[in-house]
């Protein structure tokens, strides 16, 4: 550009911009070396004088702190033994003299012998005082620094004076001897500064071509004039999409603040369209989009085509005229946003509250001041209503709108009168359009002094749209505008609410569906779990159930996780938790099939691993029933854990099918999870079920739980196992209660999205006390031993009442033993909630009840144990079997 103007390229030439700036960045870097130069010798100056204070201080303190001073002061010749030693001093230390003196300040030692004897030049007064002196004079050797320290003995007094001097040329002299390569590195610095100013001067001519300052002041003035002066708007980006210039026609068609170079584009707050279009720097010709009311036609071309700079200008031209042809299509398109806009945010939920307020806030803040929403009490319980229109009970569900008016509140009960406009057309299911509220055109009469609220707040506009689906007026939603919107509802509003409130109406309808449903499974599923713990000494346990929050937890909100705790003969008891993949009814109608079976084989007093085979046989027989009947689901996803402890041992067994290990609190505190055995869901089969027995000391937890309360989309479901354990363990002192509220509260979110069942079982041992247990040898005379055993025994319990039907159910089960059974015969005795009485033998043989004829000799021993006990029963053990009765204690003897 210099070659315009008639002129070389020459950094020479200081008419240019550059050469100027090359001139003065050479001038600055001069004077500022100058200045360091000067302060540094002023520096060394000043350090050269501190330094001299500081060593004549010093060696004068030394001297007067020596050994053997104060005795050579009291000496009769002090300089006989003072001069030698000073002068010693005085060369190792480098200064120009040491002089020893009374305190009156006549000499005792002097680098010049003849000045011995002679008085002090100086100020001796502070060093008479006890202080410490420093002074600078001019002396015969030139300006010096003398230091004056007094010597004083052990009660303070001052017996002597010492003087330390030194020149400052000689101090100096160090310092002085580096400025040749202080000077030749500050001439080093002026010259790769100004190398380096030359350089960024190189660099500055050609970015301003060569210019000079009045050339480029009048091209920006020209630059300026044109950008502000123009009625086209033009927007520069750079290649990083940041705003490099915006003129003032561009700032008010986009309404950009005044602060905004150097913005990124993106954060300047326009239509998304505009910014895709602007950061992206894409070639556009006369492509509209619109900013506020205002439809902008933009050109925009690459900046660096010609070597520029990376970016993009964009100009900008209002086509606002364009408007007035394309009103009412614009106004199409608002409506369409709006109605594409609702079905996104009403009906979130399968919830009829949740989808009336998602409705009155969405009108309210896009449509309306306020809308409320009334709906038929049946709908609210998710039944089907049977009774609409006018004379129909309606409660207010929902009321959106800012500030307070004098609408009904939440909760409100409405009846909505036949003689006024909103009941007309609630009987004939149509929409009511009340542009103009103040001409009281009969919608007063349903309230005529809450409508004169309604007025005096500036309401003026309503409109009234029956909820209807499936021909079912399920409610009415209302709008109403105020001094928020001063312009009335039109026709076209009408239509637009009509089609708002027919969009949520089925929204709702679904919900009340799903709500009805919902409420079938909960109900479904709380009367087939346990209500009440049942009565044992086992455990104690606590227990806790908590569904899937509707329309969160899958198809039905209720799920599948079931739990039961069942006495088992023998002071045992059996705790088991199960899960049921899926939701709703047919998983809720599923577990309670698989709770009753599990009831059932627990009768039979089957181990778990066995238990755990019956089970999985059922469910493969369910699954084929199902898939024959053409059902769409089977059990198929259930998984279980059966556990069986016994008080009087205190070992456990479990066993598991595809379910999550339980954990183990040891009365230590300690918690860790039992390594059970694991088996495949039921209904697979195919596979074994194993059993784990450990022995749990007293005062231990059972910990059993469903996936619900480990797994969350928040967490892996590793990390809930551990926040599991650690919970656990870290609150290992609470009880079954308070154990369940503390994990409940460190683990499962606000709003569950599946059930969740925990039972926490605290083992009890049952004390030597409460057991007696006999050997009975294979012979018919031990039977009477026995009986007198247990008498004995009944009668240290106080139970002497029960002696002679438990001595009459023990001779019968004794002596069948000894009769039928083989191996070795034993004989418990429990005193728990009833009296227990066990036979167990190496016999895999069962007695079973027979009707004896009046001709036969036996069968009616067992019949007589049946008649006396309460209970009766066979389980069978690894080596054989036991027999079991049980006797209710009078009283409520037992324990």
């Amino acid at each position: 550009m210099a070659g315009h103007y008639g002129r070389p390229r020459s950094v020479l030439r200081m008419r240019t911009v550059a050469g100027q700036v090359f001139l003065l960045q050479v001038a600055i870097v001069v004077l500022l070396v100058a200045a360091a130069m000067a302060a540094l010798v002023f520096q060394s100056r000043a350090g050269s004088e501190r330094e001299a204070r500081n060593r004549s201080v010093a060696v004068a303190e030394t001297f007067a702190n020596s050994p053997g001073i104060e005795e050579a002061l009291a000496s009769p010749d002090p300089t006989a033994q003072l001069q030698p030693e000073a002068e010693a001093a005085r060369k190792r230390s480098g200064v120009d003299f040491i002089v020893v003196m009374n305190p009156e300040g006549t000499r005792y030692t002097h680098p010049l012998p003849d000045r011995i004897g002679k008085k002090f030049v100086g100020d001796l007064d502070h060093a008479r005082a006890g202080e410490v002196f420093t002074e600078r004079i001019t002396g015969t050797i030139g300006p010096l620094v003398q230091a004056t320290v007094p010597v004083t003995d052990d009660d303070g007094t001052v017996v002597g004076l010492v003087s330390a001097g030194i020149t400052i040329e000689h101090v100096s002299g160090v310092v002085e001897e580096q400025f040749p390569l202080l000077f030749g590195a500050a001439g080093g610095v002026l010259l790769l500064t100004t190398g380096g100013t030359a350089l960024v001067s190189r660099r500055l001519r050609r970015q301003t071509h060569g210019l000079g300052p009045a050339e480029m002041t009048r091209m920006y003035e020209h630059h300026d004039a044109v950008l502000h002066a123009v009625r086209e708007g033009v927007l520069i980006v750079s290649g990083d999409g940041r705003l490099v210039l915006a003129n003032d026609e561009a700032r008010r068609l986009l309404g950009l603040p005044a602060e905004v170079d150097g913005m990124p584009v993106t954060e300047l707050g326009l239509d998304p369209l505009a910014t895709r279009l602007l950061s992206s720097g894409r070639v556009v010709t006369d492509e509209v989009f619109p900013v506020g009311q205002r439809l902008i036609a933009v050109n925009q071309r690459s900046t660096d085509q010609h070597g520029g700079p990376p970016g993009s200008v964009a100009t900008l031209r209002d086509t606002t005229e364009l408007q007035a042809l394309t009103g009412r299509a614009d106004l199409a398109r608002g409506r369409l946003r709006l109605l594409y806009d609702a079905g996104t945010e009403i009906g979130t939920t399968l919830d009829v509250v949740r989808t009336c307020e998602e409705l009155t806030e969405f009108a309210a803040s896009r449509f309306a001041d306020f809308a409320t929403v009334d709906l038929v009490e049946a709908v609210l319980r998710g039944e089907e209503p049977t009774a609409t229109g006018a004379d129909t009970d309606m409660r207010r569900t929902a009321v959106s709108g800012s500030g307070e008016t004098a609408l009904y509140p939440l909760g409100h009960t409405i009846r909505f009168a036949p003689v006024t406009p909103m009941g007309r057309g609630l009987g004939r299911g149509e929409a009511v359009l009340q542009a103009d509220l103040t001409s009281l055109s009969g919608w007063q009469e349903q309230d005529p002094e809450r409508a004169r609220m309604l007025l005096e707040q500036g309401i003026h506009s309503m409109i009234a749209v029956p909820l209807r689906a499936r021909g079912v007026i399920l409610g009415v939603a209302m709008f109403w505008r105020g001094p928020g919107h001063p312009e009335p509802f039109e026709d076209e509003d009408l239509s637009l609410a009509e089609e708002l409130v027919a969009r949520a109406a089925v929204s709702v309808d679904n919900a009340r569906r799903y709500s009805r449903e919902h409420t079938m499974a909960v109900t479904l599923q709380r009367s087939l779990l346990p209500r009440v713990l049942p009565e044992q000494t086992a455990l104690d346990v606590a227990y806790r159930y908590r569904p899937a929050l509707a329309g969160l937890g899958g198809l039905g909100g209720v799920g599948g996780d079931w739990f039961d705790i069942i006495p088992l003969p023998g002071a045992r008891v059996a705790l088991v938790v199960g899960d049921v993949v899926g939701h709703g009814l047919h998983a809720a109608a599923t577990m309670g099939r698989l709770r009753t079976a599990v009831h059932n084989f627990s009768s039979l007093d089957l181990p778990p691993d066995e238990l755990m085979f019956h089970l999985d046989e059922l469910v493969a027989r369910i699954d084929q029933d199902e898939t024959d009947d053409g059902a769409d689901a089977g059990v198929t996803g259930a998984t279980c854990i059966y556990a069986i402890y016994d008080a009087v041992s205190g070992t456990c067994s479990m066993a598991r099918a595809g379910h999550l290990q339980p954990v183990i609190v040891h009365p230590d505190g300690t918690a860790e999870f039992a390594d059970v055995p694991g088996g495949p869901p039921l209904g697979l089969g195919g596979l074994p079920f194993e059993t784990l027995e450990l022995r749990l000391p007293e005062d231990s937890r059972l910990v059993l739980y469903t996936d619900g309360l480990v797994e969350d989309r928040e967490r892996e479901i590793d990390e809930g196992l551990e926040l599991l354990r650690r919970t656990l363990a870290d609150h290992a002192g609470q009880d079954p209660e308070e154990t369940c509220e503390t994990v409940l509260a460190a683990l499962v979110p606000e709003r569950p999205r599946d059930d969740i069942a925990l039972l926490v079982g605290r083992t009890r041992v049952l004390d030597s006390g409460q057991v007696a247990e006999w050997d009975v040898p294979s012979d018919p005379a031990a039977v009477a031993r026995v009986r007198a055993a247990v008498a004995d025994r009944l009668a240290a319990w106080g139970l002497e009442d029960e002696a002679f039907t438990t001595e009459l159910i023990l001779s019968e089960l004794v002596t069948n033993a000894i009769r039928y059974a083989t191996g070795p015969i034993r004989v418990r005795l429990i005193r728990e909630r009833a009296l227990i009485c066990e036979v167990s033998d190496h016999s895999s043989t069962s007695p079973h009840l027979r009707q004896a004829a009046i001709t036969d000799e036996g069968g009616r021993g067992l019949f007589l144990v049946a008649q006396f006990a309460d209970r009766w029963g066979t389980r069978y053990t690894a080596d054989g079997k036991v027999i079991w009765t049980e006797q209710p204690l009078p009283g409520g003897a037992g324990v």
